[in-house]
């Protein structure tokens, strides 16, 4: 059992039980979710429980892949540009 400090609303495992639920559905949940956990909680922590709890879930539930993917390192972008990526050496 996961610690309820990881799902303080239970947000997880209410989505867990629902059926039908859509992917766009899991990752608003998960906003929620994240959203609601507390500040003394590491979310990196919380995350590997849930992640540890639910990976036997219902396969091919859509709340599994959000929580894999909540693992993941984000990718590493360059610069995007802007107004200080195109100026000309001006002051």
């Amino acid at each position: 059992m996961t610690d309820a400090r990881f799902d303080p609303k239970g947000l997880i495992k209410d989505c867990f039980s629902m059926d039908g639920i859509t992917d766009a559905e899991c990752r608003s949940v998960f906003v929620d979710w994240a959203l609601s956990v507390p500040a003394d909680v590491d979310t990196r922590e919380a995350l590997e429980a849930l992640n540890v709890q639910y990976q036997q879930g219902p396969e091919g539930h859509p709340m599994l892949t959000v929580l894999k993917e909540s693992l993941l390192e984000p990718a590493v972008t360059g610069r995007r540009g802007g107004w200080s990526g195109r100026r000309t050496g001006r002051t």
